[in-house]
């Protein structure tokens, strides 16, 4: 089905086309391009022009470009414009303003990428559906997915994200959601704020593109809600809360097997039960929230709780999976993928996860732990408070990986220290010695600890 012909594309974004042309999709990378994709030339770590020849070769249907690039035919399909990303942001502009879609757009310290699939498959049940990929949450990712959405979409699903003051309302506004999310606000990018509350008027942002009578979907149990629910209020949205304490959406009894989460809440007084086929408090909180927006979006919220079910989390980012030792003898562990990212909270509900899981015979529960990045001058304090943390307490062995990681490596009492390496690589050789039969192995870590080495390593381990 066509996405953009020539002649909308070049409406959308005041451009001049070479030549006639029709695409099915938008790309910005030739690794992942499809046939009949428009291929999107940005300017990242290196110069998308330099790719627009591969990319014509490969099937795409015309370039988004500034010029025409060293190696292209005058008459390629090309799309030219004066800047690219302004043009990127242009066409998802079209794209938001052609469609009757129903728009949510969701951010948070921890969990938005959960949530935003979370919220994708009960969605997909109900209508078409159209979400961010991956973490598509940034300056480029948030028009790139509004240029991808199809105008007959029935809701929209897009991630917002920041590493800087001033980041979510430009993007909310691209976006103009019905309804703006608000997973928590957490210890995540202190480096940049200073303080959490300065993490919290960012966040609350997400309402500065509210479309008018929008929804505000926000927790309600934390220190900081109340900047948020000034902010809402600040914008004119509706507001639903969600949380313990909430009274349109509360948590209730939250019950975390080995591979599961059964929750009991109340919704608008009314008791429900749902459940989730991966185990995590946090996860028990984010789909209650999803319910919230599944509501606010006009969608079938008890219809949603059934097909909570259905989600699982992306690999990196808890994904239980069974690593075999030996096959004949049913000797195994199992190990806990939750290392693409890192803060003090969303290290405590892994903690808490890991804590839950029973080990097999002999087995243990261990810990592979490294730096949480991005948490400003009190980081190594930071890093040592966790070893106060109950579950943690619970565990047989943590080792940690960083320099960072090393304040909470000499806070750990003696029962449950393991070992210390400054680096991931440092610590792959000893794994083997580390690991055994019956094992429950969590890595957790910021992406930029570089943990999921260890990941790799210990799924090297299993038998070939």
């Amino acid at each position: 089905m066509t996405l953009w012909t020539s002649a909308d594309a070049a409406a959308a974004t005041g451009g001049q086309t070479t030549t006639d042309w029709a695409a099915t999709g938008v790309s910005i990378d030739t690794r992942t391009l499809q046939p009949g994709d428009l291929f999107v030339a940005l300017q990242a770590a290196r110069d998308g022009h330099d790719f627009v020849a591969q990319a014509l070769d490969s099937g795409a249907a015309a370039a988004l470009v500034t010029h025409v690039p060293d190696g292209v035919a005058d008459d390629a399909p090309l799309l030219i414009v004066d800047d690219v990303l302004a043009g990127l942001v242009a066409l998802g502009q079209a794209a938001r303003a052609r469609t009757d879609a129903r728009i949510v757009a969701v951010t948070g310290s921890v969990g938005k990428t959960s949530t935003k699939e979370m919220l994708r498959v009960v969605l997909a049940a109900q209508g078409k559906t159209h979400a961010s990929v991956a973490s598509y949450n940034n300056h480029w990712g948030v028009p790139l997915t509004l240029a991808r959405m199809p105008a007959d979409t029935d809701f929209g699903i897009f991630e917002i994200g920041m590493n800087a003051p001033g980041e979510i309302a430009p993007l909310s506004r691209q976006v103009r959601p019905h309804v703006a999310m608000i997973t928590t606000v957490a210890a995540a990018h202190l480096e940049a704020f200073g303080k959490i509350e300065g993490i919290a008027a960012e966040k609350a942002d997400i309402v500065a593109g509210l479309e008018p009578g929008g929804v505000a979907v926000l927790p309600a149990d934390l220190d900081t809600s109340s900047i948020l629910v000034d902010r809402a209020r600040q914008a004119g949205a509706v507001l639903i809360g969600f949380g313990a304490t909430a009274e349109a959406y509360r948590l209730g009894q939250v019950h975390i097997t080995d591979d599961a989460t059964v929750v009991r809440a109340t919704l608008r007084s009314q008791p429900a039960m749902f459940k989730l086929s991966t185990p995590g408090r946090h996860y028990a909180l984010n789909g209650l929230g999803v319910l919230a927006v599944v509501e606010a979006l006009g969608a079938d919220p008890g219809r949603a709780a059934v097909d909570l079910a259905r989600w699982q989390p992306y690999a990196g980012r808890g994904v239980r999976e069974t690593i075999d030792l030996d096959a004949a003898t049913h000797r195994s562990f199992d190990l806990i993928d939750d290392a693409y990212n890192a803060n003090p909270t969303s290290l405590a509900a892994a903690l808490e996860v890991l804590a839950a899981t029973q080990p097999g015979p002999r087995g243990r529960r261990l810990a592979f732990l490294g730096d949480m990045l991005e948490l400003g001058t009190d980081e190594m304090n930071i890093h040592a408070q966790m070893a106060e943390n109950e579950h943690l307490l619970g565990l047989d062995t943590v080792h940690t990986v960083g320099p960072r990681m090393a304040a909470l490596h000499g806070a750990l009492p003696p029962a449950v220290t393991g070992e210390h390496r400054d680096t991931a690589d440092d610590m792959v050789p000893d794994l083997a010695d580390l690991v055994g039969p019956g094992d429950v192995i969590l890595v957790k870590g910021s992406n930029g600890s570089k943990v999921s080495r260890l990941v790799d390593a210990l799924r090297n381990l299993g038998q070939r």
